[in-house]
Order: structure tokens, then C-alpha cells, then sequence
């Protein structure tokens, strides 16, 4: 019997959170959709996975089982594809470099003009994922390296370099009561709705909050998005304010959106990460030699 993997994924969140609402949350999916994917498992499998309550999704004998073997089986699928993908990748001669939003902002261009001198022949892949990933594909495989904003969930596991070091700000609608501000303090705005990242991103989320700066306030969540689109709309719609790296204002500009600088908050860090376990490729070392030679070369001291 063969079973899409996207069903297992589907039924473990489910199992995971034991109701529909919260799991379709989760994976981005309405709840009628996941509804329809969990039936058409039990159709397949010829079994009932779950019992349902107003409480939420209770699993039976026979889901239970399934839910103790699906991690197994979907580690083992997702390290046979991502051997497969670097397997393809290495022989066509290209490098996956993962990224979120601005990567590595204007020096993105020239670390790969650097990487094409040190490896003629090859081509760089540039990848972006969603913020539900902040490890832009490093973590799962799909990426070989990373330029990525720091800190980030899984850090300590992983090689980084930094390449360079930028202010944050506060991203407004344009109509914001503080929108005409030259500085605005971050205390100012502690009762704000904020855009938010995923639960996915982890604490990732939290370093974007600044839920260290903020002395026990709580945060009020506007929204959520998952990438720079969804992000600038939430804002422009009033649906929230938002911290942001100063590289946003240049790349992603639009009238209905202003940028300010903020006082009161850590700055923010753009390094390359390569995952360290085993032998380190020697075209990944020398895409880290070029994004730090450029780094340097920009930024001596």
C-alpha cells in the first residue's frame, strides 16, 4: 500500500495537537482541507485514526500506533530526498544557498561574484523560504549554506560566521500616530499589536518581538506572516507595527509603509551557516571563504 508522506505529516501535527483548529494552524492549511486529508488517511489505512469530541481529536488504538512509527518514517523520507537533492546538486554543479527575505543584503551579489571566481564552472541556487524556517533550508537539507539572520533556532549546531552587523527599526503604517517621528523609543510602543512570525520559527519569533527589551510587558499579536509580503500587507492594513532590519527600508519599500529608527532594542546580524556534522564539503568552505572575504573586504575592522 502506498501513502503520500504529505498524509503522515498531516496526521502526526494532528496527533501532535490534538485538535483540528490548532494543527491547520500549524501547517497552513484550512481546517476543512486537513479534515479531508485526515478521512481519506483512514480510508486508505482502512482503520479509524481518531475519535472526535468537542474537545478536540482523541487518538484511537490503531492511531496511536501509527502516531508511536510516522516520526521514523518521515526522518528516514526526509534524509533519503535530501541525500538525493545534494547527490543531483553536486553533479549538475550547483550550490543551494538558503536565505530569508534580504539574505545578505547588497553584499548577496558580490559573495556570489567571489564564489564564481574561486569555483568556475559552478552556479550558485538561491533559495528562499518562508519565516516559518528561519533556518532557510539548513536544518531540513534543502539548502548546502545559508545566509541567514542572527540569532536564529539550532545556531549552536551549526558553523557561522558573521558578515555583518545592522540596527533594527520599527516598520508603521504610514497613517501611525508615530509615523512622523525621527527616533521613536521602543518603551513608546509596548502596547502596540505587532506582526508576528509563525509559532513554527520558535524563538525566533520572540528575538523579533523583543520580548527581551520589553521587562516582562506582554506582547499583543496583530497578525502573523509567514513571509515579506504577507508581512508588509499586515502593516499597511493597520493589523500591526514591527520590528524589522534596517536593509528592510531599501529593499522593501512601498508608500503605505514608513521605517523609523528604534531606541531601546539589540542590533541585528547577517552571518553564513553550514551545517558542521561530518565532513565539511570543500565547495561549502569556499563559499564561506568568499562571503567572509567580501565581508572584510566591505568592513576591514
Amino acid at each position: 500500500m502506498d501513502i503520500d508522506t504529505r498524509l503522515l505529516r498531516y496526521f502526526a501535527a494532528v496527533a501532535e495537537e490534538g485538535h483540528l483548529t490548532r494543527a491547520a494552524e500549524r501547517l497552513f492549511i484550512s481546517q476543512p482541507a486537513l479534515t479531508k486529508q485526515v478521512k481519506q488517511l483512514e480510508a486508505q489505512l482502512g482503520v479509524e485514526l481518531f475519535v472526535r469530541s468537542r474537545n478536540g481529536m482523541t487518538l484511537t488504538a490503531a492511531g496511536a500506533a501509527l502516531a508511536a512509527a510516522v516520526p521514523a518514517v518521515l526522518d528516514a523520507w526526509g534524509t533519503a530526498l535530501s541525500a538525493t537533492k545534494v547527490a543531483a546538486a553536486r553533479a549538475a554543479r550547483v550550490l543551494r544557498v538558503g536565505f530569508v527575505a534580504s539574505a545578505a543584503n547588497e553584499l548577496t551579489q558580490h559573495i556570489i561574484a567571489e564564489f564564481a571566481r574561486r569555483r568556475p564552472g559552478w552556479r550558485v541556487r538561491m533559495l528562499q523560504t518562508g519565516w516559518d524556517d528561519p533556518t532557510a533550508g539548513l536544518a531540513g537539507g534543502a539548502a548546502d549554506v545559508a545566509l541567514l539572520r542572527l540569532p536564529f533556532p539550532g545556531q549552536e549546531r551549526v558553523g557561522v560566521e558573521v558578515l555583518l552587523t545592522e540596527d533594527r527599526c520599527l516598520a508603521l503604517p504610514a497613517a501611525h500616530r508615530l509615523a512622523d517621528r525621527e527616533v521613536i523609543d521602543f518603551h513608546e510602543v509596548l502596547d502596540e499589536p505587532f506582526v508576528a512570525t509563525p509559532d513554527a520559527s520558535g524563538w525566533w519569533r520572540d528575538y523579533w518581538l523583543a520580548v527581551d527589551a520589553r521587562e516582562g510587558h506582554p506582547v499583543t499579536v496583530g497578525a502573523v506572516a509567514g513571509n515579506p509580503d504577507e508581512w508588509l500587507n499586515a502593516i499597511a492594513n493597520g493589523y500591526g507595527i514591527s520590528l524589522t532590519p534596517e536593509a528592510t527600508a531599501r529593499f522593501y519599500q512601498r508608500p503605505d509603509v514608513v521605517y523609523r529608527p528604534v531606541r531601546g532594542v539589540s542590533h541585528s546580524q547577517v552571518g553564513v551557516a553550514w551545517v558542521r556534522e561530518g565532513e565539511v564539503p570543500q565547495v561549502v568552505r569556499d563559499f564561506v571563504r568568499s562571503a567572509v572575504t567580501v565581508s572584510r573586504r566591505v568592513s576591514p575592522g
